[in-house]
Formats: structure tokens, sequence, C-alpha cells
């Protein structure tokens, strides 16, 4: 157990102060936010950024893209030319390292959980120091504002970035409809008109995409946080049309969840003699046999070996996301089995994920967790985990919700103690 684990499980530290959150955050959310940070080593912390660069490579390698996009609606073909914002990437941190989950595009919670960074304080500030439990929010910010300028300037050159409309379904009503607000604010800070929209709100003429907010001022960019990854309900046509027609720099787009997010893509990656055709490189090859778990997709052909196998696999939906449709396959009924096989399926080695103790109510718990990166074309943005008991990721549990990422620094002396390298004065 290295020392990470050993915190995980036997700290019971909160750092979190609630009177310092938004009391809005919290309405109707209960379990939003952890109280207690995650523990993870500075290894663990570079072999995810490692993954997700490795990841980036191979998904821009054209053998690779042509096969993912086969997969794909085709309106995916529609090349913009960017990676879209706000990718996210779930490990979950095995023994022998952290293990990739799954893929998904406009990874939601990314502004909330660096809001709440700053409500988390350790016991003394030179655990925090040591910790780095709340990074200057600034430098978020600034990451933030430069990935969407990247996006622009891509497609659009030096022209002013003007308007920019953050776009779901019914955005008041989503459960974490608090951090489109703080979006909003944030583009506004840099002196970009913003507004958080429904699809119907926004009308397709002139090969421009309007909203009345704006007036005569069209809609520059589309901040997507859309689950219809291919825009094929009618009730998204206007926003299919700009993207399709170049009408408005839309991100994450269709492609993006072509190449990275549809689940079916975790068979290629873990397919080491296609990567190699394809011109991996020797190095992402190698790292990536070793994160992403064995990954085969579910046909009629395999059906009983996998059900038989069941109780080791994971199964997830192709087009899933927020681990609806996911099933542990030790949970699996006959009639879930029937729909899964009429479905576009794909079964995953089980990789149990690891536990934070928390006190709840007094009492001690142990929640599941994962790690979530940020990241936009290839590069780590931010980290952040989440606690949950259940079969699947949630913001139900009491304990549990965003936690903080705290990496543990590397020992600079092989004979140091694990105990030697905290401060001893300080019992969180």
């Amino acid at each position: 157990m290295d020392l990470a684990q050993a915190l995980n499980l036997g700290c019971l530290c909160s750092t979190l102060q609630p009177g310092e959150l938004d009391p809005s955050w919290g309405e109707g959310r209960p379990h939003l936010f952890s109280g207690s940070p995650v523990f993870i080593t500075a290894a663990q912390r570079d072999r995810i950024a490692a993954s997700v660069a490795a990841l980036h490579r191979v998904a821009a390698l054209p053998g690779y893209a042509a096969e993912a996009l086969a997969n794909a609606a085709p309106i995916a073909a529609t090349d913009p030319g960017t990676p879209g914002v706000f990718m996210g990437y779930d490990f979950h941190l095995a023994p022998e390292g952290p293990r990739l989950i799954e893929v998904n595009t406009n990874a939601g919670g990314a502004f909330l959980h660096a809001a709440a960074l700053q409500a988390h304080h350790a016991c003394c500030t030179e655990v925090d120091a040591l910790l780095g439990l709340a990074p200057a929010p600034e430098g978020f910010e600034a990451a933030v504002l430069g990935m969407f300028h990247r996006e622009w300037r891509a497609q659009r050159g030096d022209a002013p970035l003007r308007t920019l409309a953050i776009v779901d379904d019914r955005p008041q009503g989503q459960y974490l409809a608090p951090e489109f607000e703080l979006a909003r604010r944030l583009f506004e800070r840099a002196g970009i008109a913003a507004v958080v929209a429904d699809p119907s709100e926004l009308a397709w003429r002139e090969s421009r995409l309007w909203h009345p907010e704006f007036g005569a001022v069209p809609v520059d960019f589309v901040y997507n946080r859309l689950t219809d990854f291919d825009l094929s309900h009618p009730e998204h046509l206007a926003l299919r049309q700009a993207f399709e027609h170049g009408g408005a720099v839309v991100s994450p787009h269709p492609r993006a969840h072509a190449l990275h997010a549809d689940k079916r893509n975790l068979v290629l990656l873990g397919d080491d003699a296609r990567l190699a055709a394809w011109g991996a490189q020797p190095q992402d090859r190698t790292l990536l046999q070793g994160v992403v778990p064995p990954t085969v997709p579910v046909t009629t052909s395999n059906a009983t070996a996998l059900w038989a196998s069941r109780r080791e696999l994971f199964f997830k939906p192709a087009a899933g996301f927020g681990s609806r449709g996911a099933y542990r396959g030790d949970k699996l009924t006959r009639r879930v089995w029937d729909e899964i096989l009429a479905g576009a399926y794909v079964a995953q080695q089980l990789v149990p994920p690891s536990e934070r103790a928390v006190l709840v109510e007094g009492e001690p718990r142990r929640l599941k967790l994962d790690v979530r990166a940020y990241a936009y074309a290839g590069e780590v943005l931010l980290l952040a985990a989440r606690t949950w008991t259940g079969q699947t990721t949630n913001f139900r549990t009491p304990g549990g919700g965003f936690a903080p990422v705290a990496v543990l620094p590397s020992l600079t002396d092989p004979k140091e103690s694990p105990d030697e390298a905290l401060p001893r004065p300080c019992a969180c």
C-alpha cells in the first residue's frame, strides 16, 4: 500500500468549509461536493498526464481516425480543424497504476469543481502548501479562456470573439446548471458577451446563428453541452446547420465525440497490432497497453462467452454518457442482457475502483473513487476526484461528490519514510 492509498483509507480528514460555498450551488444538490480530498501520488498524476497526451496523439493518426469515423454519423466527417474543448478522461486507480475507464466530450463539472476548491483548507497553511488544495483561480480561468480562444483562432483567425452561447437542453434544469452561470461570468469578465441558452432559442438564417440576447450581432461561438452528440434531434437543427455550414464555431463538436468518446474506440485503443500498423509511437503503444483495460464489442458471436465471464466485465453503450445504460456484469439480469445484445455495447474488463474513507454523521464509511482529467489538446487543465457508492458514479451519496485531488510530493530521499515526508505538527 502506497502513502496515497494509506491516507485515502486511514485519514478521515475534512477540508471543505461549507460556509464559503455559494449557497445556490447546493440547492437540490446536497451531495455535489465531498468534504474530504482524495490523495494520489506524483507518479499517478504523471501517468495520467502521459496517458492523456498519448490518447490525443493516437486519435490524430489517419488510420485510427478512419476506423473511428466508420462507426460515426455522417456529420462527424465535417472537420472544423479543432480538437474540442473540455475533454474528460476518467481513471480508476488500480494497484498497477491508473486505468482508463472512459473518455467524454463536453465533460461537466470543471467550473464548479475549480470554484469549490477555494473553499477547501487543510488544518494549517503548511499542509495547504504541501498538498496544493486551493490553486489560484486565475490560473484555471486563464487556461479555460486560452482553450476557447485557441478553438476560435483556429477557425476565425484574428477576428474578434464577440458573442458566445452556452447551450444545453433546458439548461436551468440540468444538475450542473450552476456552472453554466460560472462560465457565463468568466466570459463576460473577458469581454465576451455570453448567454446560457436552450437550443430552441437559436435561429439559423442568413448563414449565421442568432440568439435574441445579442440583437443584431450573430452568435460567434457555441459552447456545446448537449448530449445529442451528432446533433440529430430535430430541436437541434439550427445548431446542426451552423456547424455543418461553418456559421458559428461549435465546440465540442460531433467529430470530437466520434474520435474520442465513442466507447467502441476503447477496443481500438487496446489493440496494439492495429496501433502499430497505424504508426503509433512505440512509447504510446506501451503506455496504452498498461492503461486501457481489454475491451471488446458485444456481438451475437461472442455473447455466450461474455455472459459466462460477465462477473469480470463492465458493459457500456457505445454512445453512453453519465453512466447511463452501463452495467456491472455481476448485476446483470437476463432481461437487461437481452437489451445489451439488441444495442451497440462494449464489454470492458472490470477494474474495481479504489476507495476513500470519509466520515458521514460521525461514522466512517468507504466510498468508491475515480479521478477525472479535464484536458485540451492532450494537456491536462484540472484534476478532480469523484466519490460515491453504487454501481456507477453518481451525486447521490452522503459524504460523496466532487473531491479535490491532493498530489503527494515525491520522496527525494529514498531512505525517508512516508511519515517523515509529511509535516508532523499537523493532524487533519
